[in-house]
């Protein structure tokens, strides 16, 4: 992750992704203090067609979501960058949902997750 204050370089862009207007922007105002540019989806789909264009250093994403839940968007970005970070949070399953999933997130968050919680995953998966 980049230090506070170096204006040279450019700030990591983290992706969250959640059908849930009101965690989506909580997950905002909780990580764009750590110096991420934060973008919001509220669908998978639009998210992923976006990932292809801008690749986040970071993506957040809910499990449960429509049509495309988390685990289907932790694959396909694992497909189009298999070293990306990805974070998934869940109030509806647990970690189980993905241990035979070829396809892992780096983290698993239960909701409702603490605010410390997700702000030292946040900066851990960054300075990996």
């Amino acid at each position: 992750m980049n230090a506070p204050g170096n204006s040279s370089a450019a700030k990591p862009t983290v992706f969250v992704v959640d059908d849930e207007p009101m965690l989506l922007e909580l997950a905002a105002v909780i990580i764009r203090p750590l110096g991420c540019e934060v973008r919001t989806f509220r669908d998978p789909e639009t998210a992923l067609k976006e990932f292809s264009i801008t690749r986040p250093e970071l993506v957040l994403t809910d499990y449960a979501m429509g049509r495309m839940s988390g685990m289907d968007l932790v694959r396909e970005c694992r497909r189009l960058n298999p070293r990306q970070k990805i974070i998934l949070v869940s109030g509806t399953v647990d970690e189980h949902v993905f241990s035979d999933a070829p396809a892992k997130p780096d983290h698993f968050l239960s909701k409702p997750y603490q605010l410390q919680e997700l702000t030292d995953c946040v900066r851990d998966l960054l300075a990996a």
